[in-house]
């Protein structure tokens, strides 16, 4: 079992050790008789630092603990950037913990007691479980509904108490004193001692975190924004200075944002959502442009080829027109006429195939109800030039690997649908 040194003295930085066990495989690892290093519990993630040795010529060995872990015996792992040298049971270390790492965490777990004290306080809603990332925190809360001026009540309260600077002790007790105490959350029977951190007439619960001795050293608390989950209601928060932080990114972001709009950051979203109706109609003009556009080229492609055996094949390359203009031609085409097959393609901005036919359109020499294949044609035709795609028997689409092979691939198509190549695309219709 590990001496924790964390449980008694949250901003003890520095500590002197004796290597208990030493592993190199999977990981380098240090197993230490006391340690004031936090491993991962609790939804609080583990500290970081270094453990180091005085060699007797070569100066200070310093390992970077990368990781920090709990053992199921209770031991406390601290797994290490670089192989183990010069190390073995029974050395004397030092253990540096890093900093700011460790301030950083205090100030978001004690920030997440104080908000979760702040809902029950103004809500009854419970806390039912917490997770501290790099960038935000988060609790889930047991509530089937949450609303904006809850979660803005809530904060303003967790503010209010951070600024009464209210003194945050540790204390140990049995769990049959501990039941009769009235926390706000009671961990499973699996101790016969508890640690309790408690907000002086705020907050008091089971916890094995690090936390900070007065809620003003939280500096602040910033909710950032809620979603349903499955057990309840998850609001993200921060603290200290990542809230610190996070309000610098925000402004600057705004600012950047209204500066595009010339507008001031408080008229972004009306700005933003301006923006969007005009993108919104223009799109809509886009589409109605090229609807009509689409229909004046189905109907000059219509007036061109003499029908041959009861058919009109269209085949027409088009440049700097994306597939999906293709594609409304192509229906375009086969709509305004009962006998058309189209074979269409674009050089760029991706060279790309759309073959389609009007419903039942007969291949050559077939009798009445047996058609092309327009997705097999396609298949059979990009597997010779070396592209893919496929698609439904009236119509179908691909990309080719460069634009040089695009003519090549509209007259092998044209071929077969005017029965001069090897006819393999045909198939009888479904």
């Amino acid at each position: 079992m590990t001496d924790r040194l964390y449980y008694h003295d949250s901003f003890l930085y520095d500590f002197d050790a004796e290597v208990r066990e030493v592993a190199e495989s999977p990981r380098p690892a240090l197993v230490l008789d006391r340690s004031a290093f936090y491993p991962t519990s609790g939804g609080q993630v583990f500290d970081t630092g270094w453990i180091s040795l005085e060699a007797s010529e070569a100066g200070a060995t310093k390992l970077r603990v990368a990781e920090v872990a709990d053992r199921e015996d209770g031991k406390v792992v601290h797994y290490l950037e670089a192989p183990i040298k010069d190390i073995k049971p029974g050395t004397r270390v030092r253990g540096e913990i890093d900093p700011e790492r460790r301030r950083d965490h205090m100030q978001q777990h004690s920030g997440q007691h104080v908000l979760s004290a702040a809902f029950i306080r103004l809500f009854d809603l419970h806390t039912v479980s917490f997770h501290m990332a790099d960038d935000y925190c988060s609790i889930d809360l047991d509530t089937p509904t949450l609303t904006k001026d809850q979660i803005e009540a809530a904060e303003k309260l967790a503010n209010e108490i951070i600024l009464e600077n209210r003194p945050v002790e540790i204390r140990f007790v049995t769990r049959e004193e501990a039941e009769k105490l009235g926390l706000r959350k009671l961990p499973p029977a699996e101790r016969d001692e508890l640690r309790l951190i408690d907000i002086r007439g705020v907050d008091l619960t089971a916890c094995g975190g690090t936390h900070v001795n007065q809620t003003g050293q939280i500096g602040c608390v910033l909710l950032r924004k809620a979603e349903k989950v499955r057990q309840g209601w998850r609001v993200e928060f921060v603290a200290g200075q990542r809230a610190v932080r996070t309000a610098r990114r925000d402004y600057t972001t705004l600012t950047d944002a209204g500066a595009l709009f010339s507008a001031h950051i408080y008229d972004v979203p009306q700005q933003a959502r301006k923006s969007l109706d005009e993108i919104r109609t223009l799109r809509k003009q886009r589409e109605d442009t090229l609807e009509e556009l689409a229909a004046a080229q189905a109907a000059a492609l219509l007036a061109e080829p003499p029908e041959e055996n009861g058919r009109r094949v269209v085949i027409r390359t088009f440049a700097d027109r994306e597939m999906n203009f293709l594609k409304l031609v192509a229906q375009k085409l086969t709509r305004q006429a009962g006998n058309v097959i189209a074979l269409l393609a674009t050089t760029s901005p991706q060279p790309s195939l759309v073959f389609a036919q009007s419903a039942g359109v007969p291949a050559v020499g077939q009798a009445a109800g047996q058609a092309f294949d327009m997705g097999a044609l396609m298949k059979e035709t990009l597997a010779k030039f070396g592209g893919r795609g496929g698609g439904s028997k009236d119509m179908a689409q691909g990309g080719l690997p460069g634009a040089d092979k695009i003519e090549s691939a509209l007259a092998h198509a044209g071929g077969v649908v005017r029965g001069h190549a090897n006819d393999t695309a045909q198939s009888p219709a479904q």
